[in-house]
């Protein structure tokens, strides 16, 4: 059986629900399963399960004790919550190859439909993370140590949206590798709190070999899904990539918080709001921290004015 896996609670209803509406929209049939964050999820699930076709993880105390075991094997103090690890029940659950989705994404096609790569590959990612070399994964330690080759290194993906089949190994196996990764902290870029996602990548390059990152599919370069790109072009609710020609396959909203005044806020509106009446005010937010991703693109933006003086 093939599905898609989501981790939500309360908080994020919001988004859970435009993913959710930008899904069906392009696919009614495709099951859908939801990891409950933390036990705030009582609202997020009544309305996915009633209006989205959504499911509930069936065995939520194996994902309790497995998230548990995780958080211990760090020792309590690393993560800041066990938590983070939520999505890593998915290689346990009932879909025997399964895309994950993180709920700051909407797509823009019947993305299960990706899913026909698991034929030649055990392992699927869809973006550009590579391009930025291995910083918030890995530090230069996996080159010294010769944990990972070069080569090796060009596999590095976003957690956010990926793809692999059940049991390519066991909860053992998972264990073992997390206590792995406990002994070399020094192997990973923790700078910016990815905490999962450092992690995340050394389990799938140790132990899965036939990976294929869509962007680079032998049938050409893939289209970019990160909202902090400015180059993609509106057609319709939809995007197109211009670097590559091609349309957008999703967008992920990595780093920033999704907001009025965020980058493609009006591509997330229509799907949060799609069938419904949209808000005409949106109550103002308190300051916060700026994103990663809002930190990014100020310091392009400084460095061009930077350029444009000299």
């Amino acid at each position: 059986m093939k599905g898609i896996y989501i981790v939500a609670n309360d908080k994020v209803l919001d988004n859970t629900i435009a993913l959710l509406k930008s899904i069906r929209l392009y696919d009614s049939d495709t099951p859908i399963m939801m990891i409950p964050f933390d036990e705030n999820y009582q609202q997020v699930a009544e309305i996915v399960t009633s209006k989205y076709g959504v499911e509930i993880y069936p065995d939520l105390e194996f994902v309790d004790n497995l998230c548990n075991n995780l958080y211990n094997i760090f020792g309590q103090g690393f993560f800041n919550t066990p938590n983070k690890q939520k999505k890593q029940a998915c290689w346990f659950g009932p879909f025997d190859e399964f895309l994950y989705i993180d709920v700051d994404i909407v797509v823009f096609e019947k993305i299960a439909d990706n899913l026909k790569y698991l034929e030649d590959y055990d392992f699927l990612c869809c973006d550009y993370q590579y391009l930025g070399g291995i910083k918030n994964v890995f530090t230069s330690k996996v080159l010294e140590g010769k944990i990972f080759t070069e080569e090796q290194l060009k596999d590095v993906f976003n957690s956010g949206w990926w793809a692999s089949k059940k049991n390519l190994f066991t909860e053992s196996e998972l264990y073992e590798t997390f206590a792995e990764c406990a002994a070399h902290t020094e192997y990973f870029d923790f700078s910016e709190k990815t905490t999962d996602q450092p992690i995340f990548n050394y389990i799938v390059l140790k132990h899965i070999s036939r990976r294929l990152n869509l962007v680079r599919r032998p049938e050409g370069k893939g289209p970019g899904s990160w909202a902090g790109s400015p180059h993609f072009e509106r057609e319709g609710d939809r995007l197109i990539d211009p670097k590559v020609g091609k349309p957008v396959q999703y967008l992920h909203w990595a780093g920033f918080r999704i907001e009025p005044g965020c980058p493609y806020w009006d591509i997330w509106e229509h799907y949060r709001y799609l069938g419904e009446t949209k808000p005409t005010y949106y109550p103002q937010k308190i300051e916060t921290k700026k994103s990663l991703g809002q930190r990014f693109i100020d310091k392009v933006k400084n460095i061009g004015q930077q350029m444009k003086k000299s």
